[in-house]
């Protein structure tokens, strides 16, 4: 494995990160994407990200949130991880994606409407594991917090049925 993906595992984990991350990797995230018109976003050079615009759980409005992703290949799904970096709540776009399923993400530079599901037992069981493979630090998250990290699969909808 590489040095630098290694120290910033490592790095990942701690508790100073936890405070500081959520504050800043979003808003240079938002910043640089909305700059370069979707086409990049730079917390993405180190693991797959995308872009969720969910519709807030009160107030409706569209919701815009940069976040890791894993991306199932085979499936053309996606894996979301509400971590929240170990601190105690959900974070709030997984509170939208319960209340509002149907969403959009921004990925690879294009618009794809999505529905998300939160995943339970066997489902979650399965994708908690590859998960864990991709990001390891997941499970500092998990042990660090009493809550289950939400996980959700993002599929493509088809606009014209919906």
């Amino acid at each position: 494995m590489r040095t630098g993906i290694r120290m910033v595992r490592k790095i990942s984990s701690t508790r100073a990160f936890a405070r500081l991350a959520p504050h800043v990797i979003p808003a240079m995230d938002r910043a640089v994407h909305r700059i370069t018109r979707g086409r990049v976003l730079p917390s993405a050079r180190m693991l797959p990200g995308l872009v969720l615009t969910a519709h807030g759980a009160r107030t409706g409005l569209p919701r815009r949130t940069p976040l890791a992703c894993l991306p199932e290949e085979a499936t053309g799904t996606w894996i979301l991880v509400g971590s929240n970096f170990g601190r105690p709540g959900h974070p709030a776009w997984t509170g939208n994606l319960l209340a509002h399923p149907e969403a959009e993400i921004s990925w690879r530079g294009g618009d794809v409407p999505v529905r998300a599901e939160l995943l339970t037992g066997e489902e979650r069981a399965a994708a908690w594991g590859a998960a864990l493979v991709f990001w390891p630090p997941y499970a500092t998250y998990q042990a660090r917090t009493d809550r289950e990290i939400r996980l959700f699969r993002l599929t493509r909808r088809n606009t014209a049925a919906d």
